[in-house]
């Protein structure tokens, strides 16, 4: 008989991932405590920084957003048996997109048709950059983790390139465009609070934000409650099941990959119609590597990603603050607390999960894997 247990789906989507988190918590309290800080006032000056007050609260939401679109982008990919890790060049065209838009009609439209535009051109310009190594993976048989990395490096480039010799300010050493006409501005959350009558303070956080929660429910809607999502998660199963059951999974890698760039073209819109206002080199600053993680820990559910880019927002605010509480406390150290959780929710993801089963199993709340039912003589 198996000593190994089936978890329940809760207990593999909630409880498995936050013990995961606990001992990547405890694990870096230990760190923290041999360099000569104390675990207990890092992670309340953490917890502090990022939700301690409006502005923590903001910015933690503000880089959520971006989390939420990468790691939903590469959930989708996951689901139909792709692992895209290409989010991060997906982000740029997204971005390049929503800029090449701005650029060109920003100063004859108004707000209310320029903003859907730019969401639709770097939704559009995402997808396209992602169906290619899709399409190569379906139809040719390369690798779509190799060509997704690769991607990456052109993006960065092309966009390099377009800045330096195409779209640069005249007069400006910076590699950046001119600023967008303010119909080509993502309203900030303290814009639409303060006209309800709610002080809030300025911050980066913008409707985009709606947009992602937005696309959260899109995902899990189109995923798990229409036919098209069925044949998705079908292929990534089983693919050669699928493909005897008449679904013809080329044609669902390709689109998995195209709705991943869209996703992750979102990223543009949080920083270049949101923040910045204008086209600049390394506005991605990694996010579509860190969407990665957080599909990892959120078990690329919907709900578990939008949770995860949560942690990972407060990660990112509460290590900011952290910096200027603790003299001598890095960046770094916060870098090494990802680092953990990442290991601990993908590489470790199961190490606690024998111990959780056997619990489950003595509570009755089932039997080892293999277990028949009583014998009829």
């Amino acid at each position: 008989m198996s000593d190994q247990a089936e978890l329940p789906r809760w207990m593999d989507v909630a409880l498995l991932p936050a013990v995961n988190l606990a001992l990547a918590l405890i694990v870096a309290g230990i760190v923290v405590a041999l360099v000569g800080f104390q675990p207990a006032q890092v992670l309340a000056l953490l917890v502090k920084g990022a939700f301690g007050s409006q502005a923590g609260v903001s910015y933690t939401l503000y880089y959520a957003t971006t989390f939420v679109c990468t790691g939903l982008a590469v959930a989708v990919a996951y689901h139909g048996g792709l692992f895209n890790i290409g989010g991060e060049g997906q982000a740029i065209m997204g971005g390049l997109g929503a800029g090449l838009a701005a650029l060109a009609w920003s100063s004859h439209l108004p707000a209310w048709a320029m903003l859907p535009l730019m969401v639709l051109a770097a939704a559009a310009f995402g997808a396209a950059w992602a169906a290619v190594p899709g399409a190569l993976q379906a139809y040719r048989g390369s690798h779509v983790v190799i060509t997704t990395i690769m991607f990456n490096f052109v993006a960065s480039a092309l966009l390099s390139y377009l800045l330096v010799n195409a779209l640069k300010e005249p007069g400006n050493m910076t590699p950046e465009s001119r600023a967008f006409a303010d119909s080509a501005h993502m309203p900030g959350v303290h814009e639409l609070l303060g006209a309800l009558g709610i002080a809030w303070p300025h911050t980066p956080l913008n409707l985009t934000l709606l947009i992602a929660i937005a696309a959260a429910v899109a995902v899990w809607l189109v995923l798990w409650k229409s036919r098209g999502g069925y044949e998705l998660r079908a292929v990534g199963f089983a693919p050669d099941a699928a493909l005897y059951a008449g679904i013809r999974p080329r044609r669902l890698m390709v689109a998995a990959m195209a709705a991943s760039g869209a996703l992750a073209g979102l990223v543009g819109v949080n920083e270049i119609a949101g923040v910045h206002g204008r086209l600049l080199p390394d506005f991605v600053a990694g996010a579509g590597f860190a969407g990665i993680a957080v599909s990892l820990i959120g078990r690329s559910h919907p709900l578990g990603i939008v949770l995860a880019s949560l942690l990972f927002g407060a990660l990112y605010q509460g290590g900011s603050e952290l910096a200027f509480e603790i003299n001598g406390f890095s960046r770094d150290m916060v870098f090494m607390l990802q680092g953990l959780i990442v290991l601990f929710a993908g590489a470790m993801a199961q190490v606690a999960a024998p111990a959780l089963a056997r619990l489950w199993r003595a509570a009755g709340g089932g039997r080892p894997r293999g277990a028949q039912g009583p014998g009829h003589g």
